[in-house]
């Protein structure tokens, strides 16, 4: 049995929950064009000021699901707040860090407040906001995180022209002051709440969880500085932490991810296709620069405007997204997303070879939507069918779905794209073997939205076998 959201003026609740959003967002882009002064002003190499951004990537994919789950045991309100206020905590930290250790250990602070703000606002519009307004909540967010997303790097470059790089997080923790006064008068205070234990928190499941995160994490990035272990052995280890997590969630009483959660067929479909499509949302960031640069000639500026036309387009296309879904259902807007997914990425891996830049763009502008009406679709899809108990949770496993699909998009796609290309050094091939191996890679990413579409069509309530009627 699932609840109703409450009729009623929400826009005040969906600005709160939008800001909070917008804040997540702003804190993975922003300290990512501020690296090379970070080089300069705390005497460190690339490998280590990289640690920047990686400590609050990790802290967010690692936290996700149990921020979800502490919202459903205490309150989603309560822990939304104490997220802003240890965001804020983390970002004065980052912005008083004599050291580049104390600032990696700020942003895996900030990373944790992240975590809260990216899987709590869904849970909060699926409690808060009205049932017809649901897909619209779900786009507006989208929309923000997108917005954040393409502002980051800018507002990082404009503090720097301005200032030095601490003004940056001392922004991000006054941001985070106006979200949590906002997110104080705005959200109406939680119910009763049962009484939750440290049992209820499951605190084994999140430990070995933890762990085959980190692992995965690293394995992904392709290793990191200080880490002695190879990516092959970092992915064996998340591997076997993994399967020591199935088997324990599996007996507790009170488990972080109850395996019937994943066993569903909407939502464990769900929780795939997200990360099938995040793996290819991250191609067109990780591999589109190599083929703009080295097939089609354009400078370090031309490139990045090319680029900005996938962000600008998704914050165009989100609160859109999320009205076609209101007004024709989750289903449907989820197929046609996906159906336009397939088609956008075939466009994306023929046309800019024929028509060059225009072409690239003109792919773009089909594609970026059609991720939103998958997100949008897909988040309302999942959060509509789940009772007040599971939001939190379910609302976590969204975020964390999609950031491994980002993760892993960023390893797998580049080494797919030199794998067809036959060499690491795309600036000494041919720009025809740079072209052929860019068609392929989106070819490949095509084929993963295949698998997607067939998910989603199996995961069909309709599809369902009846139950059996009395003989």
């Amino acid at each position: 049995m699932t609840d109703i959201a409450p009729g009623g003026p929400s826009l005040p609740i969906l600005t709160a929950l939008a800001a909070a959003s917008l804040t997540a967002s702003l804190g993975i882009s922003v300290a990512s064009v501020m690296l090379p002064t970070l080089t300069r002003s705390l005497a460190a190499t690339v490998s280590d000021a990289q640690w920047v951004v990686l400590a609050y990537l990790m802290a967010v994919t690692v936290t996700i699901v149990s921020a979800g789950r502490l919202g459903d045991l205490f309150g989603q309100r309560r822990i939304l707040i104490a997220g802003l206020i240890v965001f804020i905590a983390g970002s004065v930290a980052s912005a008083t860090a004599p050291s580049l250790g104390l600032l990696i250990a700020g942003r895996a602070l900030q990373g944790i407040g992240g975590a809260i703000l990216i899987a709590l606002p869904m849970s909060i519009a699926r409690d808060m906001v009205p049932s017809g307004q649901l897909g619209t909540a779900m786009g507006m967010l989208g929309t923000t995180s997108a917005v954040g997303t393409a502002l980051g790097p800018s507002l990082g470059g404009l503090v720097l022209a301005w200032s030095d790089w601490r003004l940056a997080f001392w922004l991000l923790a006054g941001f985070a002051g106006m979200t949590l006064v906002l997110a104080v008068f705005a959200i109406r205070p939680d119910g009763a709440r049962p009484r939750a234990s440290v049992r209820s928190l499951d605190p084994l499941g999140t430990a070995v969880l933890i762990v085959a995160l980190v692992a995965y994490s690293l394995a992904a990035s392709g290793g990191a500085t200080g880490i002695a272990l190879s990516p092959a052995v970092l992915m064996a280890v998340a591997v076997m932490a993994t399967m020591v997590f199935v088997l324990v969630e599996a007996r507790v009483n009170a488990p972080l991810v109850p395996m019937m959660v994943l066993l569903d067929r909407l939502t464990g479909a769900g929780f795939a296709m997200n990360i099938l499509v995040g793996t290819v949302m991250m191609s067109t960031l990780v591999v589109g620069p190599f083929f703009l640069t080295f097939s089609l000639g354009l400078d370090e500026a031309a490139v990045g405007l090319v680029l900005a036309v996938g962000p600008v387009g998704a914050a165009l296309s989100g609160v859109p997204a999320g009205w076609l879904t209101d007004r024709f259902g989750a289903r449907r807007v989820l197929l046609a997303g996906l159906v336009q997914t397939i088609l956008g990425l075939l466009c994306l891996a023929v046309l800019p070879r024929w028509l060059g830049v225009g072409g690239y763009i003109a792919a773009l502008i089909g594609l970026t939507p059609a991720f939103q009406l998958f997100l949008a679709a897909n988040n309302t899809a999942v959060m509509s069918g789940a009772s007040k108990e599971q939001r939190g949770r379910l609302s976590g496993l969204l975020g964390l779905s999609r950031n491994l699909g980002l993760m892993t998009g960023a390893s797998a796609m580049p080494t797919l794209f030199v794998a067809v290309m036959g060499t690491g050094d795309a600036a000494e091939a041919p720009i025809a073997t740079v072209s052929h191996a860019f068609t392929m890679t989106f070819v490949a990413a095509a084929a993963l939205t295949m698998i997607a579409l067939g998910l989603a069509i199996w995961s069909d309530p309709r599809r369902r076998p009846a139950a059996p009627g009395p003989a």
